[in-house]
């Protein structure tokens, strides 16, 4: 069997539409990318896998937004940390210094990194609402162009 450059994007198509409409399809995509950005490795997969069953989204392409979101979901760790410390006030009390994390006992260096895993959810969470309804406006408006997309008749 040969798979040409033309049914590959047919495939892809079909496998993204799978009865979605364009603005689910981009709820579906921007839930996707904001959860795979979730600041604790192994969280996303799960969490994209419930959304998609809980509220009927594609599971395929919101796994596949989540996936493509794993190296930038690494790089974001240490931001949203310092941002949650931030936002928390917690100032030098509870430092990232890699210097000041290995003096730490280890039942104090767990608490700090739960501490800091907190505060980076939580900043997360500040910025992933607005990113989420950014991105599902600009992916309905792109969505819509796609002629094989704009024709899905499916009930929001």
């Amino acid at each position: 069997m040969r798979v040409t450059p033309g049914s590959l994007r047919r495939n892809v198509v079909v496998w993204l539409r799978q009865g979605i409409s364009p603005r689910r399809l981009a709820l579906t995509l921007a839930l996707g990318f904001a959860i795979g950005c979730i600041p604790v490795v192994g969280v996303p997969t799960l969490t994209c896998a419930a959304l998609a069953l809980l509220l009927r989204l594609n599971l395929p392409a919101i796994q596949a937004a989540n996936y493509v979101m794993t190296p930038l979901q690494l790089l974001l760790i240490v931001p949203f940390a310092r941002l949650g410390e931030w936002l928390f006030d917690r100032g030098h009390e509870h430092s990232l210094a890699a210097a000041d994390l290995l003096r730490l006992a280890p039942l104090a260096l767990a608490s700090r990194c739960a501490g800091l895993a907190l505060h980076a959810l939580l900043a997360w969470l500040v910025v992933a609402g607005p990113a989420v309804l950014i991105m599902t406006v600009a992916f309905t408006l792109v969505l819509r162009r796609i002629p094989a997309l704009a024709t899905a008749k499916a009930a929001d």
